[in-house]
């Protein structure tokens, strides 16, 4: 049966090619990638669309070939070396029951000295596998995994989501580990996604590094606005309504084209009203969105010290800062010096609530900026 989608603009998690705005080109040259056996790095900063765009190549591979096996993995919650071995292998076991009994219980004997624990998923009521490793065996039992998957009759395609990750795990040659497996898997192809553009690039172009010229490189920009302006209008006129061009330019504008926040507002008027032709309902939808976060905020803006918070709101009303640390912008925002500016930033760069752009510092949540700006 077809899933009846309520709202068009999917906030969370992918749908299908129907609800997922353009990136054909990018979605071409990743499939073209991984079928001429070239691994791919995908860098883009959150919220641009990275992981929708992973789900939607998934959904072209296993359209034309269903015994394709693609298992995405985000491993930015992980820690340590086991923690990704218990995370694959999991997500292995998880793919193999869902393709029947047979292949399920092959897989699961190949891989019983991982120590699999079959339980129940609360949420789904479906089998699942979860793993505990010892951590003292994590380069083994990454080894029986792939030899595993090099073994298999078919394709198999896996996503590694905030690649970038492995450089906090407290083992050091986890990329030259990683390395010495993936490049004899003919029949194993990775996509290595990463939202740390700086230590992305370290990783996969400087020639010190394990994976240094090893995969096709591709970086994400925003969606082009006309193509966006196009697929959010049809669904609008699919109800008898409209979304005005201009009001979609101010929206498109204040979030830079990044579509998570797009898809957010868009989700709000698409629920509230059949036509949009207003800025004035623009903007109260953006303020409602921002509101409804602000215990979350006020919560986080709590874990600051006064300087790191009194330099976050001073980027945030700036929108973009373009010199922190210049005296024009000590003076206009009240900030003691330069060097507490920096330190300050250091932090805020560190804990992801800045980042750093090529016209300037801005605050990384967009709607966070928006709440600052208006304190």
């Amino acid at each position: 049966m077809r899933k009846i989608i309520a709202n068009p603009f999917v906030c969370q998690g992918y749908e299908s090619p129907k609800y997922f705005c353009d990136r054909h080109e990018e979605t071409k040259n990743l499939l073209n990638s991984l079928y001429n056996g070239r691994n791919i790095t995908l860098i883009s900063p959150r919220r641009l669309g990275k992981t929708g765009l992973i789900w939607n190549v998934f959904h072209h591979i296993q359209s034309e070939n269903k015994d394709a096996i693609c298992l995405y993995l985000d491993i930015f919650p992980t820690q340590s070396q086991h923690e990704l071995v218990d995370m694959l292998g999991a997500a292995v076991l998880n793919n193999a029951l869902s393709r029947g009994k047979a292949f399920g219980k092959k897989v699961m004997k190949f891989l019983g000295a991982l120590r699999p624990v079959v339980g129940v998923d609360q949420m789904s009521g479906f089998p699942q596998v979860t793993l505990n490793t010892d951590p003292t065996q994590a380069e083994m039992s990454l080894k029986s995994i792939f030899s595993l998957l090099g073994n298999l009759d078919k394709e198999v395609f896996i996503a590694i989501d905030e690649f970038q990750q492995i450089n906090e795990y407290p083992e050091s040659g986890t990329e030259a580990l990683l390395r010495s497996h993936i490049q004899f898997l003919r029949n194993v192809h990775f996509i290595f996604s990463g939202s740390k553009q700086h230590m992305m690039s370290e990783m996969f172009l400087s020639p010190k590094r394990p994976f240094y010229q090893s995969t096709d490189i591709m970086n994400l920009l925003p969606l082009e606005e006309e193509d966006y302006y196009h697929f959010a209008n049809g669904f609008f006129e699919g109800k008898g309504g409209h979304l005005d061009r201009e009001v979609f330019r101010e929206l498109y504008a204040t979030f830079d084209g990044y579509t998570w926040y797009l898809q957010s507002v868009l989700n709000r008027l698409y629920e509230s009203s059949k036509k949009v032709d207003s800025t004035k309902l623009l903007r109260s939808t953006i303020l409602s969105v921002t509101e409804s976060k602000a215990p979350q905020y006020e919560y986080l803006m709590q874990m600051l010290t006064s300087n790191q918070f009194a330099v976050l709101r001073a980027i945030a009303r700036e929108r973009v800062a373009n010199e922190p640390t210049g005296k024009e912008f000590l003076k206009k925002h009240k900030l003691s010096s330069a060097s507490s500016v920096n330190t300050a930033l250091e932090t805020l760069v560190d804990k992801e609530l800045v980042c750093r752009l090529q016209d300037g510092y801005i605050v990384y949540d967009r709607f966070l900026g928006i709440w600052l700006s208006r304190l």
